[in-house]
């Protein structure tokens, strides 16, 4: 009896109910940088792959993009067991996708595909895999970056019903820190708030996720502030969405390194009304970043970072420049 009231005691401190505490872990949802998943196929409207061709600078050829499919695939099939619900960013058409989720690894687990082309300068998209018998597609749309003097990833606003509840996701690919651009994920963030506050005034307990390659860290404006996610489970104020990755930063653990200094971009982002409550909720402390041994650096500078495919130039056979994350949803 003191196990059971302990445990109650400390589902209600993370901001839950005592009724949280009897569910039980049902799934989990994830996303990944996949880190310029190109075809070697040129597309004469699309400049952005020029680089991605066997006479391209990265000199990628049929062989690399099927050594790329297979490791991708390989870490989306042991991250949880295979996600129900994956976000992806870097991809650079439908094809690659389709190819992706065709890999041995992941066809038996049955995934389908959301992808819409974005106007990308580099002519990367973002895209979401899931599982057809545990989320049930409703709807979906592409949300313009609102500068229109600038070309970045849409953002991909999916609806569906998971385990019987509507839940939204929303999976991101915010403007690079190359030359700056803090103002374009500013409003970036500020916009995505806007679509969040739309779905609230019309459900304050929606249940809402918000994933991506934010290209900033839980602490910068975009995040804090522009898009109102903190992360603090016991101090949120009404409306605030929580951000369970803001912990992992503060520990010390990122999703990327830079000369030695680690960033978590690759954050998940959840509503109030998917943290109690009836239906699905999201398991509190199961934010995660994946990166085995396999995925990292072995030695020098970056030394435990993530194995690229293509460092400075050179080829090295790797997975992303980014680890992938994932929460654990329970009922």
């Amino acid at each position: 009896m003191k196990t059971r009231i302990t445990l109650i005691l400390l589902v209600v401190l993370m901001g839950g109910s005592a009724a949280d505490a009897q569910k039980r872990t049902v799934g989990a949802i994830a996303f990944y940088n996949v880190e310029n998943l190109f075809d070697a196929v040129d597309d004469p409207n699309n400049e952005g792959d020029n680089d991605f061709l066997p006479d391209g600078s990265y000199g990628w050829t049929q062989e690399r993009f099927e050594n790329k499919k297979e490791k991708i695939g390989w870490v989306l099939s042991k991250m949880a067991n295979g996600a129900d619900i994956i976000g992806l960013a870097e991809l650079e058409n439908l094809f690659v996708v389709q190819e992706l989720i065709a890999n041995p690894q992941l066809a038996k687990m049955g995934y389908q595909l959301v992808h819409k082309e974005s106007p990308d300068y580099r002519g990367i998209d973002v895209g979401l895999i899931y599982k057809p018998d545990r989320f049930k597609l409703l709807d979906y749309r592409a949300i313009r970056f609102p500068d229109t003097t600038y070309q970045s990833r849409d953002v991909l606003h999916v609806k569906g019903l998971y385990f019987g509840d509507t839940l939204h996701v929303f999976v991101n690919h915010w403007p690079s820190r190359l030359g700056g651009k803090a103002d374009k994920r500013e409003l970036q963030g500020a916009a995505l708030r806007e679509e969040v506050n739309v779905l609230l005034a019309k459900n304050p307990q929606a249940k809402i996720v918000i994933m991506g390659d934010l290209n900033d860290d839980p602490i910068n404006k975009s995040v804090k502030k522009d898009l109102w996610a903190g992360g603090d489970p016991v101090k949120l104020e009404p409306g605030e969405l929580f951000n369970p990755s803001a912990a992992t930063f503060k520990q010390g653990y990122g999703t990327l390194m830079y000369r030695g200094t680690w960033n978590l971009f690759d954050q998940i982002i959840v509503s109030q009304g998917l943290m109690k409550g009836d239906g699905i909720t999201y398991q509190p402390g199961s934010f995660s970043v994946f990166g085995p041994d396999e995925m990292r650096v072995q030695a020098g500078e970056s030394a435990g970072g993530p194995l690229r495919t293509t460092s400075r130039g050179v080829y090295q056979n790797g997975y992303s420049d980014h680890f992938p994350t994932y929460i654990l949803i329970q009922k």
